[in-house]
């Protein structure tokens, strides 16, 4: 068991027992509390060494822009431009970091495979269709369109 689960479990329950002596309605008030913290601090765990890495084209279209965005450094990322014929391999990306790969000449459109894993070994894969006439990188960009948003 993680120590930070611990730390909190033992005196939550101690807490919850306490409380249980002067009302049973508000211990388990708290009770559901620390059943409430315990799951969050069990989400977060799953969501750590999550790298994310996006590709997406600069400006002015002569350069590829590859970005991690997640919260972990991805390693061993592999990039291949399907129709230029051209592939790239870059050693590790830290969390929130960017690197360019300059191309010879302006793209239009091209599609772009990128593999990845993050320090555990976990390997992620992702296919990015790149227009030089698309939008950009939109970190607000919900992942549900709402109020008629595309």
């Amino acid at each position: 068991m993680d120590r930070k689960i611990q730390i909190l479990l033992v005196p939550g329950i101690v807490i919850t027992l306490l409380v249980l002596l002067i009302n049973i309605y508000v211990a388990g008030i708290v009770f559901i509390l620390l059943v409430t913290l315990l799951m969050s601090l069990a989400i977060m765990e799953d969501s750590r060494f999550l790298p994310e890495v996006t590709v997406e084209l600069r400006e002015d279209a002569k350069a590829v822009v590859v970005r991690n965005s997640g919260n972990a450094t991805a390693v061993k990322i592999h990039l291949a431009l399907v129709p230029l014929n051209a592939e790239y391999d870059l050693a590790a990306l830290g969390a929130d970091q960017a690197h360019e790969y300059p191309l010879g000449e302006m793209v239009g459109e091209v599609k772009a495979v990128v593999t990845f894993a993050n320090e555990k070994g976990n390997t992620f894969s992702h296919s990015f269709q790149l227009s030089a006439m698309g939008a950009g990188y939109d970190p607000l960009r919900p992942v549900i369109p709402l109020f008629h948003l595309k």
